[in-house]
């Protein structure tokens, strides 16, 4: 069997496993591959690289004995036990520098979609509907942008603001000292305060899990425009909606909802109220998905393997 040998079990750009083969490692592309069949082969793979398809956790990690990393090809590590790994000496990689520009381009669609209604009005001329006085919309310039989280994601969406002439400010309970010429570092009580615009880069983790809920939003001063392009649990829906009802929440971006994937979305006690909510545009999933950054995070991730102690 060969020392340095990975196992791709999930849908990842070809460029990876070229940049793989060139470092010797042997790559086998299995993107098909059902969990149970990982369990099976994993014992034989010095290394896996996975997208969303299953989690890599404690099980998948003990069956993978000979396992020395583990590449997510994406941002989030939320489905990779990324402590238990680490306790087993295995590295883990990711690449939010391959989707952050296509995550921060896709908030700011929303964002502008959102404050010039122009999926509403869109629909209403369709139908035969001339009003414009009912689609009249709000500027950028002059708001304010509160970002929660300034990682790759945060940065560069703050990046893409700078030619509105917004102020920007963020908070991120991970750092400090970061404010730069995108953004000013402040506590999460000014966010509050100030924000005319909220938008979520936070990752998945116990303290974010169900964060904005019906108490969390009922704490904004004004009216906000509420984007969400993190991750669907770190957000309570219906305390979304119930928060658009009450005027706290102008129009909302959802990219990502706790519960993703049909039949288990139309499910949920919220999902009549979500999807006939005209104030609410949603997207699955897609926010750092482009044709560019389908192939840049295997990039990115490829870079990453270089310099790996393998």
């Amino acid at each position: 069997m060969p020392d340095k040998k990975i196992l791709i079990a999930d849908k990842l750009h070809p460029i990876f496993k070229e940049e793989a083969e060139k470092l010797g490692y042997t790559v086998d592309d299995l993107p098909d591959l059902t969990r149970a069949e990982t369990l099976e082969i994993i014992k034989n793979y010095t290394g896996i690289a996975i997208r969303t398809k299953f989690n890599i956790d404690k099980e998948i990690i003990d069956a993978g004995n000979q396992l020395r990393f583990i590449a997510r090809a994406g941002a989030g590590m939320d489905n990779i036990d990324v402590l238990y790994a680490t306790e087993k000496n295995i590295e883990c990689i990711n690449a939010p520098e391959g989707n952050k520009t296509a995550l921060a381009e896709h908030a700011i669609g929303m964002l502008l979609s959102l404050m010039n209604n122009l999926r509403k009005a869109d629909i209403e001329v369709r139908k035969g509907i001339w009003d414009r006085e009912g689609n009249r919309g709000y500027e950028l310039k002059g708001k304010t942008v509160g970002i929660i989280g300034y990682g790759f994601m945060g940065r560069s969406f703050a990046k893409k603001l700078k030619s509105f002439d917004v102020n920007v400010i963020a908070y991120d309970k991970y750092q400090s000292g970061f404010s730069d010429e995108f953004a000013h570092e402040v506590s999460m009580e000014q966010i509050v305060k100030h924000s005319d615009i909220l938008s979520l880069h936070i990752p998945l983790k116990r303290e974010t899990n169900q964060l904005v809920d019906d108490e969390y939003l009922l704490h904004f001063k004004k009216p906000i425009f509420f984007l969400n392009t993190a991750r669907g649990e770190i957000v309570n829906t219906q305390a979304v909606l119930n928060a658009i009802k009450a005027g706290k929440i102008l129009g909302a971006g959802l990219d990502v909802l706790e519960i993703e994937k049909f039949p288990a979305l139309a499910e949920q006690s919220w999902f009549d109220e979500l999807v006939s909510e005209g104030r609410v545009l949603l997207s699955p999933h897609v926010g750092g998905w482009t044709v560019e950054s389908y192939r840049k995070i295997s990039e990115v991730l490829a870079e990453k393997l270089k310099a790996l102690p393998v």
